[in-house]
């Protein structure tokens, strides 16, 4: 059994004992420490906390466990059941609530579940805000309500189709233009939330010929949950036998989005963001925003547009967010398929993304492989090198450092060396002893190369 604790919330696997897995004992601590950060925290007088869950099957115990937490620690809880990320990023402002817990492990498989806290915008709690909960519940300090000042429970259902309404409201999301496209989209939403939100924003954006596969939100995976390529063979097959115009897939939690090209083929997931942002872009001019291990494709599409400027963060959606306001950035996200659009909500919202997409795509009016190969052509390698606890990783960095510093070097989250057609980003693991390795350049045998390159290099420096 897994029980990790982090500044991110707290994840686990269902059961064991009461430090070894995501067990009730473990999920009291834990949101009880929450409640009294918040208490503490917040600027908000509604004394409520919205808690949404996607479909696991622990989903219901956990969900019980915390909604009697809070109310025992004399908040109102809004339930708003099975719901995306997104969507109950956006319940937190729409109900003026405190803040707002999301009960979901994202990709991670079934036997996995977590705790995911919000705070009064429904964005994720920072690095420091998350270790002051880590340290209140290492130190159990926090004291529950009396009788008198229990909480009480809000059931609220109807947040997915609030969700879609704010879709349908932005200006970017055309659909007229959609609906006149007449596209046919598969969508695989892997046993989860995905499959009640997904198709019914399909519907309401108008397009009439929808193939599903794996919608029945029953928490049984059917494949590994992580939307990557190697996962989706499926939905390939049935793309091409169905001669689809386009295929999405999400992750468990609905704050990830892949496509699959109309042929069968990956439209590759870092170039979500790409294409998205193009789309905005193209409409509102504005400063854009990934994080470091991102791909270069953003940065190029960007320029394509006068007076516009890249900025990236380091790895971690709250640094994401935090450098797009502070560059006033227009679109942002992350190159595993999260998209942030600030005219919707500061997170990552897969609905927002398909439906920017699909306008994008009906504007165009051209397949979504020939979209594809209008960006810059990139490959990314991820590799990683394993060491032992012993060697001091910052000291390796900091030798690699110097050793490229007749390059572009940014060292804000790890290291990163830009060359003028590619890039290698080495970052350290939080949990093991490893550095993990990635590269980037016009072809996957270069970028190999550029990250076996830095991989020996470091090999000899631990010598």
């Amino acid at each position: 059994m897994t029980l990790i604790k982090s500044i991110s919330g707290i994840r686990g696997t269902i059961g064991g004992t009461p430090e070894e897995g995501l067990n009730p004992l473990a999920i009291v601590k834990f949101v009880a420490a929450y409640a009294t950060f918040i208490r503490k925290n917040t600027s908000i007088t509604t004394n409520k906390i919205v808690v949404g869950r996607d479909a696991r099957i622990s989903g219901p115990m956990v969900k019980q466990v915390v909604l009697g937490t809070l109310t025992g620690m004399g908040f109102d809880v809004v339930d708003i059941d099975l719901a995306t990320t997104p969507t109950t990023e956006l319940a937190v402002t729409m109900e003026g609530a405190c803040g707002g817990i999301i009960l979901t492990a994202s990709h991670n498989p079934k036997q996995w579940n977590a705790l995911k806290l919000l705070n009064e915008k429904g964005e994720f709690l920072n690095a420091a805000e998350g270790a002051e909960v880590l340290a209140l519940a290492e130190k159990e300090d926090f004291q529950f309500a009396d009788v008198d000042h229990l909480g009480k429970v809000i059931t609220d259902t109807g947040y997915i189709r609030k969700h879609i309404d704010a879709v349908l409201k932005l200006d970017l999301v055309d659909v007229d233009a959609i609906k006149a496209a007449g596209f046919k989209v598969a969508v695989d939403c892997v046993n989860s939330v995905g499959g009640i939100a997904i198709p019914a924003l399909l519907k309401a954006l108008g397009v009439e010929h929808i193939v599903e596969l794996n919608c029945e939100p029953t928490g049984h995976f059917a494949h590994n949950p992580e939307p990557l390529p190697e996962n989706l063979t499926a939905i390939s097959e049935l793309i091409r036998q169905e001669r689809a115009d386009v295929g999405f897939v999400v992750d468990p939690d609905v704050d990830r989005l892949a496509i699959v090209c109309e042929n069968g083929e990956m439209f590759v997931e870092e170039y979500t963001l790409v294409a998205v942002a193009d789309y905005v872009l193209s409409h509102t001019p504005g400063n854009t925003v990934s994080n470091l291990s991102s791909s270069r494709a953003l940065r190029d599409v960007t320029h394509r547009y006068a007076g516009c400027e890249y900025n990236a963060a380091a790895v971690g959606e709250v640094n994401v967010v935090a450098k797009m306001k502070a560059t006033h950035a227009v679109i942002g996200g992350e190159g595993n398929g999260g998209v942030i659009y600030p005219a919707s909500h500061y997170g990552r919202d897969a609905l927002v993304g398909i439906a920017l997409f699909l306008s994008h795509l009906a504007k165009k009016n051209m397949r979504v492989s020939e979209l594809r190969a209008t960006y810059p052509a990139y490959y990314i390698s991820k590799q990683k090198v394993q060491l032992t606890p012993e060697i001091d990783v910052d000291a390796i960095l900091s030798k690699v450092k110097e050793q490229f510093a007749a390059y572009d070097i940014t060292d804000i989250d790890g290291v990163k060396i830009d060359f003028p057609d590619k890039w290698v980003h080495l970052r350290k693991s939080n949990t093991e002893p490893i550095i993990r390795i990635y590269a980037e350049a016009h072809t996957m045998q270069e970028a190999e190369e550029l990250g076996g390159n830095l991989i020996q290099i470091i090999h000899e420096m631990c010598k």
